[in-house]
């Protein structure tokens, strides 16, 4: 009696298991226009296809630039005023940010001991003066960028 019941737990369970497997059935090519015969089914060996490699549940998005771009044209013409004034950079400034601009700047980075790859960076363009403006003045008149434009008052004395 024991050997039929574990024979017969072991027959449901093989049964179950081969329940849920079956075999991928071979695609059949249909011949329904001239231009289907063209189309090339998908070997195993030039990889997995796009649907295997992509997440479920992941949503197709456009690929969109984050930050800043480019600079504009004063301040770039700002940046390269002082890099004249430092003499890394010679002639007028222009107002473009072109080649000549950016291995300038690279330079005065690296003699500064700070990274030159992406350019400009803040610590060189505050050591070259054109950081936000500290200055005491706009500090008391609460000007709006240099206390996060939040101005502060004294409170009033007490009686």
């Amino acid at each position: 009696m024991r050997l039929a019941v574990k024979n017969l737990a072991l027959l449901g369970t093989i049964l179950v298991l081969l329940t849920g497997y079956s075999p991928a059935a071979p695609q059949k090519a249909t011949a329904t226009s001239p231009k289907s015969s063209a189309i090339k089914p998908v070997s195993s060996k030039s990889g997995s296809s796009p649907s295997k490699t992509r997440k479920k549940g992941r949503r197709r998005t456009s690929w969109k630039k984050h930050g800043q771009q480019g600079i504009q044209a004063d301040r770039v013409r700002e940046i390269q005023e002082a890099l004249v004034r430092e003499k890394y950079l010679t002639g007028e400034p222009t107002g473009v940010w072109d080649a000549r601009s950016q291995a300038a700047m690279a330079k005065y980075q690296t003699d500064n001991g700070w990274q030159s790859k992406v350019t400009p960076d803040s610590r060189a363009l505050i050591k070259l003066g054109l950081g936000p403006d500290r200055s005491q003045s706009a500090l008391l008149n609460g000007a709006p960028g240099a206390t996060g434009g939040v101005a502060t008052a004294a409170a009033p004395e007490k009686r």
